[in-house]
C-alpha cells in the first residue's frame, strides 16, 4: 500500500483550472467572486498530517476547500479565519460544490454535508 501523500499545489491548479474551462455564465462569474489563492487551512481532526487543507474559495462564512485524504471538494463554515469548523468527506467534484454554493446564495438554506452532483431545486 503506498503512503498517503498531499496533494501538491501545481495538482490542485490543474483541477481548479480543468473545472474552470466547464463554468459559464453566473457560475462563473459566481466562482470569480469566491476564488481565492489556495492557502492550507487548520482542520484539527484529520488535517494535521498534511499540514491543513487547501482552501481554494471563500464566501461569508464558508469556505470550499479540497480534502486530499479522500480526493474531493468540500464545503465548511468557518469561524476563525484560517481554520476550518467541520470535516467532511465528499468526493465531489469543484463544480459540484460551486453549483451548491451559489444555490445556498441564490435560495438560501443548508449545503453542509451534502454530497454527490447538486439536484435541481425546481
Amino acid at each position: 500500500m503506498d503512503k498517503w501523500e498531499p496533494i501538491s499545489l501545481k495538482e490542485l491548479f490543474d483541477k481548479i483550472h480543468n473545472t474552470e474551462t466547464d463554468l459559464n455564465g453566473e457560475l462563473w462569474n459566481f466562482w470569480q467572486l469566491i476564488k481565492v489563492y489556495p492557502t492550507k487551512w487548520i482542520e484539527n481532526e484529520f488535517g494535521n498530517e498534511g499540514g491543513g487543507f487547501w482552501v481554494v474559495a471563500i464566501c461569508g462564512t464558508k469556505v470550499i476547500w479540497y480534502n486530499d485524504i479522500e480526493e474531493g471538494f468540500n464545503t465548511s463554515n468557518y469561524e476563525v479565519f484560517g481554520k476550518i469548523d467541520g470535516y467532511y468527506c465528499n468526493q465531489d467534484e469543484l463544480s459540484w460544490a460551486v453549483i451548491r454554493l451559489f444555490d445556498l446564495v441564490k435560495f438560501g438554506g443548508d449545503i453542509i454535508g451534502q454530497a454527490g452532483p447538486p439536484q435541481s431545486l425546481v
